[in-house]
């Protein structure tokens, strides 16, 4: 089944409701939906902000996770589409604004992009959120200004460490890999419990050859969560990329003989 049949609202509000019993209070299936954030469970997290909609539709940080979770997920141009109907019920909503210019950014409408992250910061709701997504969109623009903004949204976050695994994972899409590892050992420092900082460490490392240190970052954070999302399928890449190296460097050897 498609994750955007989770997306409905309207007329199947009370038969959901039916559905999920124990799920009737709004706020629980918010505190679950940033939980599940958290973790890298992008899915799950995407699945408790719709129901959050179904308890309180008029939730704006629901519909804003909800954009932001399909950008994590890599569904685009469907962030897109539900960043628009969301502003619909809520155009002045700084975070959805940031949402819609990131979404746009990363199917290359980089004109449109940087009109709705002006509008976002100009909506005087300062949020770390808000410029973090104007940073994301410099980054897509190739433009300097975008680590301003990561400071600007770190200065904001009071210590909030997913601030920087943020700013790591975009760094990531962009393919700024040292970048990334910086961004991410620097929240490592005082936040080693977390899988999904080991888990993005690991495929920083290995993007740059290092599949030892990758192997490393990849048991660290089974140990810390063993359900922690996508692990096998980066264990099976260090694995993919080690044998890569070694016939890597067989070749060479031949070649010189």
């Amino acid at each position: 089944m498609s994750r955007f049949n989770n997306l409905e609202f309207g007329g199947e509000l009370n038969q959901r409701q039916e559905a999920h019993p124990a799920m009737r209070d709004g706020a629980m299936c918010l505190k679950e939906a940033q939980a599940s954030f958290a973790r890298g469970n992008f899915e799950q997290a995407l699945r408790s902000y719709a129901r959050t909609i179904e308890f309180d539709p008029a939730c704006a940080a629901a519909w804003t996770g909800q954009v932001r979770m399909l950008i994590e997920l890599g569904e685009f141009k469907e962030a897109r589409l539900w960043a628009d109907k969301a502003l619909e019920k809520y155009p002045e909503e700084s975070e959805l604004l940031a949402a819609k210019a990131v979404a746009l950014a990363r199917v290359g409408d980089l004109q449109a992009a940087m009109i709705f992250s002006d509008a976002a910061v100009e909506a005087r709701n300062e949020t770390p959120y808000v410029w973090l997504a104007r940073g994301d969109v410099l980054l897509a623009r190739k433009e300097r200004r975008a680590e301003f903004c990561f400071e600007k949204a770190l200065g904001l976050a009071a210590g909030d460490w997913m601030v920087r695994w943020l700013i790591g994972r975009a760094y990531f899409h962009y393919q700024q890999f040292a970048k990334a590892i910086q961004a991410t050992r620097l929240v490592l420092e005082v936040e080693t419990g977390r899988a999904v900082l080991w888990v993005l460490f690991g495929r920083c490392q290995m993007e740059l050859g290092l599949c030892a240190v990758a192997a490393n970052a990849f048991e660290q954070a089974r140990q810390l969560d063993p359900e922690c999302q996508s692990l096998e399928d980066r264990a099976g890449g260090v694995e993919e990329a080690g044998w890569w190296i070694k016939l890597r460097g067989a070749w060479r050897r031949w070649r010189r003989v």
